[in-house]
């Protein structure tokens, strides 16, 4: 009797040992997915940093594009934003998520807010992997002097565990980035083959130098003025941002913002 307690409790022993070796097993594979994941999402999007007051932007990052309504954001003076969810195919902020948002950031009836549509544009500021989801911050550009920002969760099916691309393909589902449209534009170019040898000439000697000139005079732009002004006056911008009917033109020392196609803010 004894020998047979003594083999079932080896028994016992064994497939406790063999149970917190598989739950250790799993728990280190869930780490290295999500790892994975955050990689991913790193290398995808260019985040966009913002002032500590979340005021205005310091480095801009990637601008994505909505791809579903009903996006929820306020605005970014309150102490916390709502965080929408995508669920078969829907953005929504449901009552609890409401009831949530409410305990962290006050009546919320008080705070402005916004539902962001399909093919509205504005930045990423952040991206969370967690067990069962992903967790997208967002920020807006102003509407009205009034920016937003706000929370997307793009929850896991129950009892799954999605590979790094197929969370991709569900994020790229609700948001996409918008191409660079001077990417093309300032692609490095074939070096021309150069010319056919032929036989040496004497050096010409260089012209005498010019006359001293003038100073070149300050290049100034108004408020009101069109884009085409500014491009006579400046030349072409090295890069530009539309959102909206907002356009942000970045020249070497300055950048221009144009609201509805004329001269609104130099900075």
């Amino acid at each position: 009797m004894i020998r047979r307690g003594l083999i079932a409790f080896a028994l016992l022993l064994v497939s406790q040992v063999a149970f917190a070796q598989s739950n250790t097993a799993t728990a280190s594979a869930a780490t290295d997915s999500k790892s994975v994941v955050q990689q991913k999402l790193g290398a995808e999007f260019k985040l966009t940093k913002v002032t500590a007051d979340r005021s205005d932007i310091v480095t801009p990052g990637s601008i994505l594009v909505l791809q579903k309504d009903g996006l929820t954001m306020c605005s970014v003076a309150a102490k916390a934003a709502p965080t929408s969810t995508y669920k078969n195919g829907k953005i929504s902020l449901s009552f609890g998520a409401g009831l949530a948002w409410g305990m962290e950031a006050g009546d919320t009836s008080q705070i402005p807010q916004r539902k962001f549509v399909a093919g509205e544009k504005f930045w990423i500021t952040a991206f969370a992997v967690q067990d069962d989801g992903v967790v997208l911050q967002f920020y807006s550009d102003p509407y009205q002097d009034t920016r937003y920002y706000g929370q997307l969760k793009i929850p896991y099916a129950k009892h799954s565990s999605p590979s790094p691309d197929e969370v991709l393909k569900m994020v790229s589902e609700v948001i996409t980035i918008q191409p660079d449209e001077n990417a093309a534009a300032s692609a490095p170019q074939p070096a021309p083959a150069p010319p056919p040898q032929q036989q040496a000439i004497a050096p010409i000697p260089p012209p005498p130098p010019p006359a001293d000139a003038p100073p070149p005079q300050p290049k100034t732009i108004s408020a009101g003025e069109t884009k085409d002004q500014v491009v006579a006056i400046l030349g072409q911008p090295q890069k530009v941002v539309t959102l909206g009917k907002k356009e942000i033109d970045y020249y070497p020392d300055m950048k221009v913002i144009f609201v509805q196609g004329k001269v609104s803010d130099v900075q």
